[in-house]
């Protein structure tokens, strides 16, 4: 008996798992790698794409983004990574430990995909973060991210055209990640929303009125400011607090720093 074949395209994922999921190019130098992240999104149903400071103010008339003009047009262009990631509740970042000492956990790229779904599945938005062609993300850039992941790739040849990395990243979820029904999944996100985890906004804020308050008790000479920023970061994003944690924690590091600029009332 003649049995119909699923569609070749049938394992993509549900559109309302593509637009949870952010695709963050830190820094692009050259136009056509931006065009050809596009295409390769539009590949794979993916729309949601940042461009962070790029090189060239022309980036958005690409012309390797060949089936993706619209996806293109439509990106955001930010100014820093945190305004990129503002509404990311978990943020990974990619590239090789070639050159740099990890200070979050690295996972291989077939890893990743558990990770993302537990995020979704909690009515979270998951960032995918790509650094410069020329040396990737920095230090800096990585004290924003929960994971760091890996593409097995040679040791002669470890680094990637950055088009065909956000290719490989996105095949690889769109091959791991189960299929969700869209009207359960949403349904999904409404009863788990409040318990999710915070956004990365709101883990800044956090960290900003934290900062102050360490300041005004004089915890630590302001030599030492900038490294302590780094660290809370970090911190902040290894803790795993909630959008509800992180609003308690807000109102209490306040209050704390109003009693110290306040200390007779």
């Amino acid at each position: 008996m003649y049995r119909r074949q699923s569609p070749y395209n049938g394992c993509l994922l549900a559109e309302i798992q593509r637009d949870r999921i952010d695709v963050v190019l830190v820094s692009p130098r050259n136009p056509l790698n931006i065009g050809a992240a596009a295409r390769a999104m539009a590949n794979f149903g993916f729309a949601q794409l940042a461009v962070v400071a790029p090189f060239e103010a022309h980036w958005r008339e690409a012309k390797s983004a060949v089936g993706a003009p619209e996806l293109l047009k439509n990106a955001r262009e930010t100014e820093t990574l945190p305004e990129a990631i503002a509404q990311c509740t978990f943020v990974v970042g990619t590239g090789t430990l070639t050159y740099r000492k990890p200070e979050q956990p690295v996972i291989p790229l077939p890893a990743l995909a558990p990770f993302v779904q537990q995020e979704l599945q909690r009515g979270g938005r998951v960032g995918l973060v790509f650094g410069p062609e020329k040396h990737g993300l920095t230090r800096e850039d990585l004290s924003y991210c929960h994971l760091l992941v890996e593409i097995p790739t040679d040791a002669r040849q470890p680094s990637m055209n950055l088009g065909q990395a956000v290719a490989v990243c996105l095949y690889e979820l769109t091959r791991a990640l189960p299929n969700e029904d869209p009207d359960s999944e949403s349904k999904h996100f409404e009863d788990v929303g409040a318990g999710r985890n915070s956004a990365s906004g709101a883990l800044d804020r956090l960290a900003e009125v934290v900062e102050q308050t360490m300041t005004a008790a004089g915890y630590s000479p302001r030599i030492m400011q900038a490294a302590n920023r780094h660290d809370l970061r970090l911190l902040l994003r290894r803790i795993n607090l909630t959008s509800t944690d992180a609003k308690h924690a807000l109102g209490v590091f306040r209050r704390i720093l109003w009693k110290l600029a306040h200390p007779d009332r």
